[in-house]
C-alpha cells in the first residue's frame, strides 16, 4: 500500500508547478535543466510522461517514463511483497497452577501441533483466589511447559507476571526468516 501511495502523490505532466526541472531521460540520461514547457514538449515528442520526481531538489528534477507502466510496475513489487509475507499468528494454550497430569499433557499436545504449524503459542496460567500467593507453582508448570517444547521451540518471552495471569510466549525453532 505504501508504494501504490507514494506513486500516486508524485506530480505529472500539467500537473507540475515548477518552472524549471533537470530532466532525465527515459533511458537515465541526464538530459538538463529546461523550462516546464520544454519539458512537456520533450516528453510528449517521446510518447510519453513527464514525471516529477525529487520535488525538493533545486532545481527539481522530473524524469520523462511510461508513467502507467511505472505504477505496473509498483503494483507488481508490492503484491510480490505481500507474497512473500509470512502472517505468523499467536494460538493461547491456558492452563492453572494446579493442573492434573492428563490435562497438561493433553494441552501441551495442542501446542506442539501449532508449534509445528509454524505459530507462536502464548502459554499463560491465571491465578485465581488466593492461588496467587503461589507464584512459584505457576512458573514450575511453565518451565515444565518450555523443557517439554524444547526441541520445537525457542522462548521468545520468558515467564512473566500480568496482573493476575502468568504468561510466556513460545515460537516455532525451523520458522526461515
Amino acid at each position: 500500500m505504501e508504494v501504490e501511495l507514494i506513486a500516486k502523490e508524485l506530480p505529472i505532466n500539467e500537473n507540475i508547478r515548477s518552472k524549471e526541472l533537470r530532466v532525465i531521460g527515459d533511458n537515465g540520461e541526464q538530459i538538463g535543466v529546461k523550462s516546464l514547457q520544454d519539458a512537456l514538449t520533450l516528453a510528449s515528442s517521446f510518447e510519453l510522461d513527464l514525471v516529477l520526481v525529487s520535488p525538493n531538489a533545486q532545481p527539481p528534477v522530473a524524469r520523462i517514463m511510461d508513467y502507467g507502466k511505472y505504477r505496473y510496475e509498483l503494483q507488481k513489487k508490492e503484491k510480490e511483497q505481500r507474497k512473500n509475507q509470512k502472517i505468523v499468528t499467536v494460538k493461547e494454550v491456558r492452563l492453572s497452577p494446579s493442573i492434573e497430569d492428563h490435562d497438561y499433557n493433553t494441552k501441551l499436545k495442542q501446542a506442539i501441533k501449532f508449534l509445528e504449524k509454524g505459530d507462536k503459542v502464548k502459554a499463560s496460567i491465571r491465578f485465581k483466589g488466593r492461588a496467587i500467593t503461589h507464584k512459584d507453582l505457576g512458573r514450575d508448570v511453565l518451565n515444565d511447559f518450555i523443557e517439554d517444547t524444547q526441541a520445537l521451540a525457542t522462548v521468545e518471552s520468558a515467564p512473566k507476571m500480568d496482573g493476575r495471569s502468568m504468561f510466556m510466549i513460545l515460537a516455532p525453532k525451523n520458522t526461515e526468516e
